[in-house]
């Protein structure tokens, strides 16, 4: 009976949120005034934040004060997944989440999560902005979600507790947690790590305990997070590139006229442009001060990662995606 009812209570508290959101997604107390709600699970302090206040005020500014943005950051709203399926039912407008987990919407985002597919920054960018890229956004209408656009999400590398990644035998034996999605599980034991899917707000105490030995993110990330703390080893393998996904409720964007949507993706557009300034800046920023927090930061050769990746890229020939990867690789 005990049992029921705090299951009982987690239902309504969910229903009541769903309510809440369902009222701020509407509009807001002003006549004809629109406002949307945008929840994410990030520190105020990061870029991806920064970049969505910048979009607000170029809502304000493009609307002249008839459309808003309110954000939610830290995880208030819920989890990814949680914000999703708010996003989905339309008691959400905005969200942000990371590519990979995508891919159990849109297969074809598996592409992100497959190891040295992706080359450099300028590559990534290359591949955002090509027909591919678009495409992708596209696809995701058909979970009654918007691909609104691409943040820089940087590269990610491998952080562990004990001792640095100089190669992949180092990873042999090591328990790495990884993005909740299956490429992104496979990529990692095929370099050689036992891979583990664990969510973004447990992974510090997990650290710490020694439920996993480490994981990869990119450097702001790593610093934000505080997880150098306790994984003071960050070997800089670059082994993927992915970005974030800014998400719209497909219900709410039609629910607005031609031109508050023109007016939405016109600061969609501004802010991507601005967070990507920032990106390189704060990624710099993190690893000067990791390293100066104590940090062992390495930058391992990156060609054994590469040749123990080689058979996991021909795992995907013959494959809906072959043809994508291919052209990737020629871009």
């Amino acid at each position: 009976m005990r049992k029921t009812n705090v299951w009982g209570r987690i239902f309504l508290t969910r229903c009541a949120l769903a309510s809440l959101l369902l009222v701020l997604v509407s509009c807001s107390s002003e006549k004809d005034k629109v406002t949307l709600t945008l929840g994410h699970t990030l520190d105020t302090r990061h870029v991806v934040h920064l970049a969505m206040e910048y979009m607000a005020e170029r809502l304000d500014k493009h609307s002249d004060g008839k459309m808003a943005l309110s954000i939610y950051p830290g995880g208030q709203l819920g989890s990814e997944r949680e914000m999703i399926e708010l996003l989905q039912i339309g008691s959400l407008s905005m969200t942000k989440v990371s590519a990979s987990p995508l891919e159990g919407f849109v297969p074809e985002m598996k592409i992100f999560g497959i190891p040295y597919l992706i080359r450099d920054r300028e590559h990534f960018w290359r591949v955002l902005n090509s027909e591919i890229g678009q495409s992708l956004l596209k696809k995701i209408e058909k979970a009654r979600l918007r691909g609104m656009g691409y943040y820089d999400a940087g590269s990610r590398s491998f952080y562990t507790k004990d001792a640095p990644i100089h190669s992949p035998d180092d990873l042999v034996g090591k328990k790495i947690r990884v993005l909740n999605s299956p490429t992104s599980v496979a990529a990692v034991r095929a370099l050689g790590a036992a891979a583990t899917p664990i969510a973004w707000g447990e992974l510090y105490a997990a650290i710490q305990q020694g439920v996993v030995d480490g994981a990869e993110n990119n450097p702001p990330s790593y610093h934000i997070s505080r997880h150098y703390e306790i994984a003071k080893y960050y070997s800089l393998d670059e082994h993927s590139f992915v970005p974030d996904v800014i998400l719209a409720s497909l219900p709410m964007w039609e629910s607005l006229t031609n031109q508050q949507q023109e007016w939405l993706s016109l600061a969609m557009d501004e802010s991507i442009v601005y967070q990507k300034s920032l990106w390189q800046e704060a990624s710099d920023k993190a690893l000067a001060a990791v390293t100066e927090a104590g940090t062992v930061v390495t930058y391992p050769d990156k060609q054994a990662f590469q040749e123990k990746a080689k058979d996991f890229h021909a795992s995907f020939d013959n494959t809906p995606v072959a043809e994508q990867i291919t052209k990737i690789k020629q871009m």
